[in-house]
């Protein structure tokens, strides 16, 4: 068989061969860059402080660009809108994890938009202490609205800083932006609330990988069909050869068996007769 795999013909269609494999092997490749390129995190900087005007605006959807960032806003504390949240689970690195009350005031920002935020923790139960009333000037983390499902109202429990739920609680909501901002430093009588910097994690196209594997399946089946053919061609010489090699044998060995023809003798004379 390798005596024919050596003949032009099938050398030409095995290089054949090794460059679709090989054209189907660059393609896999391609597919896995890209299933690597969106497991790349492109990390932005939520760190430096920007006025949340900049960027978000109420009624809008949060964008991922203001999603968890640092920010700046002016506005003044609107009375008698303070909330208070139960349950909370609260980490830190000092004290772990613990639960406690979260405070949520009504901030109107300067362009009369509503902001809630979540100025600090009180032990589970504890009332709201006496906070500053009038203007301020604030920073904090911008995070998304969680979702008002998650607390009992009939047992008049709020459990979630859901901005849907705020809008029917407070008395003049107006405009409102879509997350809430989480004080960077609690007022007096309050704990802060940590307020780490989301992680921004890739995840591996598994499409992209799963098209790659394919790419590779293919390059080995061009590989296959070429020694398939190569094969059924030699089984099929085989087969010819063995079929000739029987046709001689019994074709040199016919009549007498003597390798020659028998010749009939001659008919005997008959006598004349007398009239």
């Amino acid at each position: 068989m390798w005596k024919l795999a050596r003949r032009p013909k099938w050398i030409a269609l095995l290089a054949l061969a090794l460059g679709i494999a090989a054209a189907f092997a660059a393609m896999g490749q391609w597919q896995l860059e890209r299933a690597t390129e969106e497991a790349i995190v492109d990390e932005r900087d939520t760190e430096t402080p920007e006025p949340l005007t900049a960027l978000a605006e109420p009624q809008q959807v949060m964008t991922s660009e203001a999603s968890g960032r640092i920010v700046t806003v002016d506005g003044q504390w609107v009375a008698g809108d303070d909330l208070v949240v139960t349950g909370r689970q609260t980490v830190t690195e000092v004290d772990g994890s613990r639960e406690g009350d979260w405070v949520v005031r009504h901030l109107r920002t300067a362009d009369g938009a509503s902001l809630a935020v979540a100025i600090g923790i009180l032990p589970p139960g504890a009332s709201i202490p006496n906070l500053d009333a009038g203007p301020a000037s604030l920073t904090g983390r911008y995070v998304p609205s969680e979702s008002p499902q998650t607390s009992d109202f009939e047992a008049g429990e709020r459990t979630a800083i859901a901005v849907a739920d705020l809008v029917n609680v407070w008395p003049e909501p107006g405009p409102i932006y879509s997350g809430y901002l989480v004080l960077s430093e609690a007022p007096d009588g309050l704990a802060t609330i940590p307020a780490p910097p989301p992680e921004f994690e890739g995840q591996l196209n598994l499409l992209n990988v799963f098209y790659a594997i394919e790419w590779v399946i293919f390059g080995g089946f061009a590989l296959y069909l070429w020694w398939r053919l190569m094969r059924d061609e030699y089984e099929k010489e085989q087969a010819e050869a063995e079929e000739a090699a029987a046709a001689a044998a019994s074709g040199g060995d016919g009549g007498d068996g003597s390798g020659g023809t028998a010749l009939d003798p001659a008919p005997a004379p008959q006598p004349a007769t007398l009239n």
